[in-house]
C-alpha cells in the first residue's frame, strides 16, 4: 500500500504530460492535412522502388 502514494501522483503527472503534448501537437497544427494523407496513399509514385 505505500507503494501507491508514489505511484498514483507518477501516474497523473505522466498523464498531465501526455495531455500537454496532445494539446501542443493541436496547437502546432500536426493534425491539419488528412486530405494529403489520402491522396500520397493512392500515389503509385513508390511502389516499384524509391526514388532518388
Amino acid at each position: 500500500m505505500e507503494m501507491l502514494v508514489y505511484l498514483i501522483p507518477i501516474s497523473l503527472f505522466l498523464g498531465g504530460l501526455g495531455l500537454v503534448a496532445f494539446f501542443w501537437a493541436l496547437r502546432s497544427k500536426q493534425f491539419e492535412d488528412p486530405e494529403g494523407d489520402s491522396q500520397r496513399f493512392l500515389n503509385d509514385d513508390w511502389d516499384e522502388r524509391p526514388k532518388p
